[in-house]
Order: C-alpha cells, then structure tokens, then sequence
C-alpha cells in the first residue's frame, strides 16, 4: 500500500532548515566554532564591546526619543530627562557610563592584539575593520558629547572644529559642511544629532563584518602559532560561552558601580552649566577618551601641525601590519619590542593624563616625549626589529 503524497504542511521536521539553514550556520559559526585551548582573560574583551554597545544602542534610542536638538531647548530636555522622566537618569547614566566602558574596553582590546601581533598576516583585514571600528566610535562620540549643549560640549567642540578649520583647502568647507554655518548653532547640532544616531547602526554593520572576517581566518592566540590540528583546539560552546559569561558578570558590576556609585566620573562639572558662547571656561578639558589626542594637538605650537600629528598617531596604526612584517607576533618572543611596546602603552597613559591637566610648560614637555616615543615605537622599532628578524 503506497503512503500518500506528501503536502507543505506534513513535511519532516527541518523543512525552514533545508530552505533557510540559518540554524546550522549558527551551530557552526557560534557554537561548533574551533577556537585556540590557550586564550586568556583578554579575549573576552571582544565580548564586553559587543554588550557594551548593545546597552548603548538600547538606551540611546530612548534618549532620542526624549531629547530636542535646539540650542535653545537640548539642555532643558536633557535637564528633563535626568529630572522628570521615569528612570530617565539610569537610561541617561547608563549610556554615559555605557561610553566610558566602551572606549576603555576598545583600547585593551587593541592593546592586546598589539602585544600578540593579530594585526600580522592573514589577519590585516581584522585590523583594519577593528581600526575603523574605533574610528567610527571616536566620531559618533564626539557628536554625542555635543548634544547635551553644556559649556564643555560647546567649547570642546569649538577647539576641535577650529582645528579642522586649519587643514589647506579642505578644511574650510568641511568645518561649514559641520557647521553648516560660521559657528555652533542650530544647523551644526541637528546635524550632529542625526550623525550620532545614524552612525550608531553604520557601526554595527562593522562590527558584523568584523566578526565575519574573524570567522575567516580564526582567533590569534598567545602563542601565536595557529593549530593546526582539532586537539589544539575547544568548541566556543560551551568552553569559551561559559568562561565569557562569567567575565562578563564582573563587567556588569564594574559598569554597575560606575553607573550607581561613581557618577560625577561619567562628564566634566562644566558640562552641567548650560553652554554660553560668551563665557569660556578656565580650563577646556575633553573626556578622557579624546585625552591622548587632545594633548598631542596642545603639545605642538601650529594647529594644523597639532591635528596631522594627532591623525597620524592613528594613522601609523593603520599602516602596522606593513610596518611590522616579523614573522614572530608575540611581544614576548621579540625582546626590543617586549621593551619599547609597553614604554609606548605607557606613552599613550602619559598623553591621556597631560591632556586632562591645564597646559602648563611641565605637561606639554610630558606630552612632546610621550609623544615623540609613540612614534618612535612605531615608525623605527618596529620596522628596524622586523628586518633584523627576517634576516636571522
């Protein structure tokens, strides 16, 4: 006796798999994934980004919802907010600590792809994806940092502006295409409110592609040999699944008590003074993120001179995977570079400090050697180290 034919609607079970093998694809990228047995704590910083920009994204959407980009009523709604609002100074504190956690976690996560050398062949593509990740981040902040309209967004974003004024031919037209005017004023605002919003999702389209090209060519690890066999490797699930998770826990009671206990850490007091462009302040800081490039600009007397070496501290990074053509990618295993790197680390920690101290003549000599040994690092010892390995 023949079995009868067979509709849509009596199918085996994986008839959505065999059409659309979202499912499987996730087994394989997300939990069969092979991944080096050697990581350590630093490769769960990738983890905290990816939830740290969620609770950014989340609680951003809220604040738009809720906030005017009008110089004459954006301090007033985000006065509101913080004031009037149902948990509207969590949603508002959440994002702003959401900001500190993010960018400290960016750094640590470069970091230690500088100290393992992930940025070295075949991984050049996740570098430069991670590299425009963060600038991406550094943009979209900088447009956020404006919007609440208090005295050190509009004055931090002036000096900036006017340094991009400086730039040979490009740099007039691209300040009035920001400003869309002579000054800050209602143009400029909206328009970086709708600059920070949009970016927001450009940058989890990045993260997406970053994430991609990782999958492609797999996980440096500390040893900076890949395996070459399946017992050098673990499953993500449930190995790596359940140690990130238990990392992240104490992410979220860091980022907890920075958001509950440790407010006045999240922005600067003049930033609760409504902005007067009358009235400048005594000491124009950023927050602590910018710090290091901020001092770089203080520390050269021309602005256009201050601007192309603060780009180019950024910029050498992109170029690394070039400069650095080792065969060896842990610092560990190359002494000149297990020397210079953390004295350039520490470089990069000296310019963030300089640049949150007035411009006195002792931090801008701090800030010109810290400087001059970033570069140093990156454009002498690590191509001279380069080639001495190759040859050897």
């Amino acid at each position: 006796m023949t079995s009868p034919l067979k509709t849509p609607d009596t199918d085996p079970p994986g008839w959505l798999e065999r059409r659309l093998p979202v499912m499987s694809l996730l087994r394989r990228q997300y939990v069969a994934f092979p991944m080096p047995r050697n990581l350590n704590a630093l490769w769960s910083f990738g983890a905290f980004l990816i939830v740290t920009m969620a609770f950014m994204i989340a609680s951003g959407l809220f604040l738009a919802i809720n906030y005017t980009p009008d110089i004459t009523q954006a301090f007033a709604s985000v006065e509101a907010i913080d004031r009037q609002i149902p948990s509207g100074w969590f949603i508002r504190s959440l994002h702003m600590g959401g900001v500190t956690m993010l960018f400290a976690c960016l750094y640590i996560h470069i970091g230690r792809s500088l100290w393992y050398g992930s940025y070295k062949a075949p991984r050049e593509l996740l570098w430069l994806t991670g590299l425009g990740l963060m600038l991406m981040v550094m943009v979209t902040a900088f447009a956020g940092y404006v919007l609440p309209w208090g005295q050190m967004s509009y004055w931090g974003a002036t000096v900036i502006l006017n340094a991009v004024h400086a730039i040979p031919l490009i740099g007039q037209p691209l300040s009035e295409l920001l400003l869309g005017g002579d000054t800050l004023g209602n143009v400029a605002l909206h328009r970086l409110f709708v600059l920070h919003f949009t970016m927001a999702f450009a940058i989890l389209g990045v993260i997406a592609l970053h994430i991609a090209a990782l999958h492609v060519v797999k996980s440096n690890n500390p040893s900076g040999i890949d395996p070459v066999s399946p017992s050098q490797t673990l499953p993500f699930h449930p190995y790596y699944t359940s140690r990130d998770g238990f990392a992240l826990c104490l992410f979220l009671m860091v980022y907890a008590g920075l958001v509950f206990f440790l407010p006045d850490l999240l922005t600067l007091a003049d930033n609760y003074v409504q902005a007067n462009p009358l009235v400048t302040p005594r000491d124009i800081r950023p927050e602590w993120y910018f710090a290091p490039f901020y001092a770089i600009l203080r520390a050269v007397p021309s602005r256009l001179g201050g601007l192309l070496l603060a780009s180019g501290s950024l910029a050498v990074l992109f170029v690394l995977p070039w400069l650095d053509r080792s065969p060896i990618r842990p610092a560990t295993r190359r002494p000149m570079v297990r020397l210079s790197l953390p004295l350039a680390f520490a470089a990069f920690i000296l310019l963030g400090i300089a640049g949150m101290h007035a411009p006195t003549p002792a931090w801008l000599l701090v800030s010109r050697v810290a400087m001059a040994w970033w570069f140093i690092h990156f454009l002498l010892v690590m191509p001279l180290t380069s080639e001495r390995e190759m040859s050897s």
